[in-house]
């Protein structure tokens, strides 16, 4: 039988402790839900003197530093110690900024050549530097920097370096507008685009992605959205696209197009649900997973909707491919020239001119690419992300698995995991409590995710174990493959560890029974039950923690079932006054998957008030404050509590 109970005003305020709004406490027992969530705001890492407005970083893999560039600076810091190495003051003066803030905002960050390349505002005077190491002769070298930084660190701008050329994205006037995918410096020709090729283009990233068979067909991958040219009042205002150009495209002829990209065609980037033409239209992030076959080589997409909800939709190079190689252009109707246009030569200034004719005018392709989910995206999320990267982890049986870092505009890192088509959100990092994410870098190498800040940069160990719990189906429940259950515990992942990242399989601990635990690692089993004695006729309250937000939790008295109230990170069973049948023992049950467990015991007893006929009233006012937190006395509201058996106990 189901009964409604309403529950007294003051027990309302666990909608409001401590000042936590009701829209950032995730609810428990859906999979929609970050499993695991890590509250407390990580401090660590390397902390400004002063918040920067904007800041990037230059983070190499194989180094063991990192530079980073703020307002007025760069600086060369140690990965491990966040000590800083080298700082290098690039401030403008008054007599270089007529108008604006006088400030140098570092936009680019990059390995040019011999030397680290930074570029900068430069009091809406956009400068580069190359900045030389200390064994040279000269300290730097300064360049001309339009069209490779913007005039204000606010407007769009993009930077690619490869084998020695740099591309790069940024406008020619200060008004932000004159804004182009070009290839600016470097060994070969400088080259960039028509005018009319993208219409107010916002271009989000860059990727040079290698044909090692085949290097002559080296393509430069362009991720960008622009002004929709729909005029419907219903169409969304963008669109989202994705381009590419040659590595070795030298522009055309003399006489026609020349120093103008020869290769360079467009398509529609798809993100929704075709079938009920639903789209997710505003790119806002990509990061690209290159592989050893081209074709294999993914794109993730993060996008947004003028709904108020992001998607990630997954691509491949060799699906995007296909549509350049093989769509219609859209607009043309005539046969298609020899070459194609688009196609990689060798000697771009010797095109036909109906080749590069047809690249000139009619650019887009007539077909759209879609994602590898085809019908939906792969992830759906109220959630306002900003930021992407992805991981590739190998797991204890060597199979391997894609790890989504998503940033949120509040401070936290979630960490998903791809399995199928589906996704598995396995945790949720606090990283900032009062600022966004201003830049994200993984290291796959180490396994660390480098996030900047306006006030700090923060480093994430993606192979942080220790809140998963200390039990073999705990850690198998997490389906991290970052993480492994072994004799030493949940730590990261060895060969040979317990693991059931696919079918999140808690029957795989059984043989863990085998390997002798080391028990010096792991915590001692905590006693779960706690003994109160209450008296009759005041208010209580029992609380248990909530160490999987995917898990069900129930309250158990006697044979009588209770779902629990959830208050932030714990799980409440509320008495709104002490009768004879509300004593007794008391379960918190979790239930996840086929996993069940006590979470935590109570026993309660009555406890004896004594009483006079002046100070009964006075004395049990004071028996209920001391069992009630002040805080709950504060809310005006009612709570409808549903639940199951007889009676809620």
């Amino acid at each position: 039988m189901r009964r409604i109970v309403f529950i007294p005003i003051w027990f309302a305020c666990f909608l409001r402790v401590l000042g936590v709004g009701v829209k950032d406490i995730p609810i428990f027992g859906s999979t929609d839900n970050p499993r695991i969530l890590t509250n407390d705001v990580i401090s660590d890492g390397f902390q400004y003197q002063v918040n920067q407005t904007h800041s990037v970083f230059l983070y190499l893999e194989d180094s063991e530093e990192m530079y980073v560039g703020g307002t007025d600076f760069v600086l060369k810091i140690d990965v491990d110690s966040y000590h800083v190495i080298e700082e290098f003051s690039l401030t403008t003066t008054e007599q270089q900024c007529e108008e604006g803030p006088c400030q140098n905002v570092i936009t680019v960050i990059e390995k040019f050549q011999d030397s680290l390349f930074v570029c900068g505002t430069n009091g809406q005077k956009p400068l580069c530097w190359k900045l030389f190491s200390p064994v040279n002769n000269q300290s730097h070298e300064i360049i001309e920097g339009t069209g490779i930084s913007p005039f204000m660190h606010t407007q769009n701008s993009l930077y690619l370096s490869v084998e020695g050329d740099l591309y790069s994205a940024a406008p020619l006037d200060t008004d932000g507008s004159s804004l182009q995918f070009r290839r600016k410096a470097g060994s070969r020709t400088n080259v960039w685009m028509y005018d009319k090729w993208v219409s107010e283009p916002t271009f989000i990233s860059a990727s040079w992605v290698k044909r090692k068979e085949d290097p002559d067909n080296d393509k430069i991958y362009i991720f960008f959205r622009e002004k929709n040219t729909d005029n419907d009042p219903e169409a969304d205002p963008w669109i989202s696209k994705v381009a590419r150009v040659c590595k070795v495209d030298e522009g055309g002829s003399k006489r026609f197009f020349q120093n103008m990209w020869t290769s360079f065609l467009k398509a529609r980037l798809v993100c929704g649900f075709p079938e009920e033409s639903l789209y997710f239209n505003r790119l806002q992030e990509v990061h690209v997973m290159h592989a050893e076959d081209w074709r294999d080589t993914r794109v993730y997409a993060l996008f947004s909707s003028s709904w108020n909800s992001t998607a990630v939709c997954i691509y491949s190079v060799g699906m995007i491919e296909e549509i350049f190689e093989n769509s219609t252009f859209k607009g043309y109707d005539k046969d298609v020239p020899k070459p194609r246009p688009g196609m990689c030569v060798k000697n771009s200034r010797s095109l036909p001119l109906a080749t590069v004719s047809v690249v000139k005018d009619y650019p887009e392709m007539t077909d759209w690419v879609h994602s590898i989910h085809y019908t939906s995206p792969f992830y759906v999320s109220s959630n306002n992300y900003t930021k992407i990267a992805v991981d590739r982890v190998q797991a204890a049986d060597q199979s391997m698995h894609n790890i989504l870092l998503l940033s949120t505009d509040t401070g936290r890192i979630h960490k998903v995991l791809e399995v199928g088509s589906k996704p598995f959100i396995i945790s949720q990092t606090q990283l900032s409590s009062h600022s966004t994410v201003q830049s994200m870098k993984i290291d796959s190498k180490r396994k660390k995710l480098v996030v900047g800040f306006s006030e700090k940069i923060s480093t994430i160990d993606l192979q942080g174990c220790q809140d998963y719990g200390n039990t073999c189906e705990d850690c198998v429940l997490a389906r991290d493959p970052y993480c492994s259950w072994t004799k030493f515990g949940c730590t990261r992942t060895v060969l040979g560890g317990i693991q059931s990242i696919t079918d999140q399989d808690i029957r795989v601990c059984i043989k863990s029974v085998k390997e002798p635990l080391n028990l010096s690692v792991i915590p001692a089993p905590v006693d779960l039950r706690t003994v109160h004695s209450v008296p009759l006729d005041v208010p209580f309250y029992l609380s248990c923690p909530i160490n999987s937000y995917h898990a069900v939790y129930t309250w158990k008295h006697g044979n009588q079932s209770c779902p629990c109230l959830q208050m932030q990170s714990n799980c409440l069973h509320l008495i709104s006054a002490m009768t004879q049948e509300n004593y007794g023992n008391y379960e918190c049950i979790s239930t996840e998957r086929n996993y069940t467990k006590a979470m935590k015991k109570y026993q309660l007893t009555e406890q004896k008030v004594k009483e006079t006929q002046n100070s009964s009233s006075h004395n049990k006012i004071n028996a209920a404050s001391a069992f009630v937190p002040q805080i709950w006395f504060n809310l005006g509201l009612a709570i409808a509590v549903i639940c199951f058996g007889p009676r809620c106990p």
